[in-house]
């Protein structure tokens, strides 16, 4: 579809007197651009340094700390606990490779959302309708703003009631928001200082497994290491709830994807920086669980809830030493949720400058700090709604269920999207090597088996919830894509067709400097 002469000349009319905007139109049938956004030089503040700890900020948040107890709870055994965490590095690694790949490619703010566009271009814009879905109606915040309430209390020897919990985390997420929307650099100085803290945390916690193992403890040496496989279970239920966890704590290698617009030399920094996360958190998260079984028995951490980090401290040091390290926990989850709103505001400000969720121009703008504050506002509401809505027993395990489910389903996408570019390349499609085609394959395969398995029924060791259905994540991670497909028929096939009219896809460039697009309405009456 093509604009009349009289209706291009009545689009720019009307866009020139708006805000002084200068007005490029194209079609809604023309192809997405896959740019890079090079209009505003000053935009690219991310070095090297800074982006891998946006990834380590992502990734270490408070899985590790508050995860292994349901990971001993649904494997049965050390052992397999501890494999289970290899399992996720593999996995972890494979999924390095793949956002490597995408994101050389195609190094624009936003992660999947681009790489599901470049694969899926027909339907137009059906795939941004429901990646919008997931992006914007996931809080992706809120489970580690509970933790960062869970912990604080914990050092605060305050008990955790449904509403303080529920205050603190909101004061969290307030916080972060308020921070990455108003001041960026001291928000990324923030980051990277929470990076470097909560890395030397994991280090203490190593240093005390080993003073552990020497037996220097407040009670009786565990020996959990003298028959490591014991009780193990294998079901597939457990096996994948087990995944579940682990990979929780591993996401967040994707993290620099989501601004690779903002970086200085984005296709060497995500190569580098990527891998080198990837290692260092492994090597962290191995240690620091062989810690926790050195310190505490089975039946301690499997009861400890998300606290086993909090139960070592006691167990070698004592009450005050558990305390001091429950502040260092809750920072670390600060540092999880700043890395996770700092993403998850570039990804609504994307859909916003796409012009495809309502009122796009607000979450699209970098007004009034340069910084996408109505984007990370648009988060902030949904963590609200989750945090206050949820029944506090489930909500951290919901959260991290329900954004790990649909997230399996996009990843087995774009990985097997790699595989079908290799053999069926579109022309700017550069060329793919054998060894990330064999991690697209795996890592797919992988996310595959994660979202088929919690549609069947659990044993009840591996039941994820206290007052849930087993299946809610998984209908609640398919509604989500159900409602961006809803609103795509409604917004671009029903509404055009009984109102007579189609959509003109427009592109501008604001006062910020970014481009952005823009739907306007063409009545199919009119002639030039």
């Amino acid at each position: 579809m093509s604009l009349s002469n009289e209706e291009y000349s009545s689009e720019k009319k009307y866009h020139e007197k708006s805000d002084s905007e200068i007005v490029h139109t194209q079609s809604v049938d023309d192809n997405i651009d896959f740019r890079d956004d090079d209009s505003i030089p000053e935009r690219r503040q991310i070095g090297l340094f800074s982006a891998v700890f946006i990834i380590f900020n992502r990734i270490i948040g408070t899985g590790v700390f508050a995860t292994p107890s349901s990971i001993l709870t649904l494997s049965g055994s050390v052992g397999l606990s501890l494999f289970m965490w290899v399992i996720g590095a593999v996995i972890a690694a494979a999924g390095m490779q793949v956002y490597i790949v995408w994101g050389s490619a195609v190094p624009k703010n936003g992660g999947e959302k681009n790489y599901l566009e470049y694969l899926f271009r027909k339907p137009k814009f059906l795939m941004t309708s429901v990646f919008s879905a997931n992006a914007v109606l996931l809080a992706w915040a809120a489970g580690n703003s509970l933790v960062f309430g869970e912990y604080i209390l914990l050092a605060a020897n305050v008990d955790p009631t449904r509403w303080t919990l529920r205050l603190v985390g909101f004061a969290c997420i307030t916080f972060s928001v308020l921070l990455h929307g108003t001041a960026l650099k001291w928000g990324l100085r923030l980051q990277n200082f929470l990076g470097i803290f909560k890395i030397l945390v994991l280090v203490f916690i190593i240093i005390t497994g080993f003073v552990a193992l020497s037996g220097r403890m407040k009670i009786e040496k565990p020996n959990n290491f003298t028959n490591a496989f014991e009780g193990t279970t294998a079901g597939a239920s457990s096996f994948c709830l087990s995944l579940y966890n682990v990979i929780w704590s591993y996401i967040g290698f994707s993290n620099v994807n989501y601004a690779l617009a903002e970086v200085k030399n984005p296709q060497r920094v995500i190569r580098i920086a990527g891998p080198l996360a990837i290692g260092v958190v492994t090597i962290l998260y191995l240690l620091a669980n062989i810690a926790y079984f050195a310190g505490a028995t089975k039946e301690e951490i499997t009861t400890s809830g998300r606290l086993v980090a909090a139960l070592l401290f006691k167990n070698v040091y004592g009450e005050k030493a558990q305390r001091a390290l429950s502040v260092f926990v809750a920072l670390s989850a600060l540092g999880n949720v700043l890395s996770v709103s700092f993403s998850q505001g570039r990804v609504n400000q994307e859909l916003g400058r796409e012009g495809i969720l309502p009122f796009s121009r607000i979450w699209g703008s970098n007004k009034p700090f340069n910084a996408p504050l109505a984007g990370l506002a648009l988060h902030w509401l949904i963590c609200i709604i989750v945090i206050f809505a949820l029944p506090p027993g489930d909500a951290y395990n919901f959260v991290l269920n329900v954004i790990s489910y649909p997230l399996s389903v996009i990843n087995a996408a774009i990985s097997f999207g790699l595989i079908y570019l290799a053999f069926r390349p579109y022309p700017d499609w550069p060329l793919s090597s054998l060894p990330s085609l064999i991690a697209a394959f795996f890592f797919g395969g992988m996310n595959v088996f994660l979202f088929i398995v919690p549609l069947l029924q659990p044993p009840a060791i591996a039941e994820p919830y206290v007052s849930l259905p087993y299946w809610t994540h998984a209908v609640a991670g398919w509604a989500v894509f159900g409602l961006g497909l809803l609103y795509y028929v409604v917004w671009a096939k029903l509404a055009p067709w009984v109102g007579g009219y189609s959509l003109v896809r427009v592109e501008q460039v604001g006062k910020d400097g970014l481009r952005r697009h823009v739907f306007r309405t063409v009545g199919k009456d009119k002639s030039a």
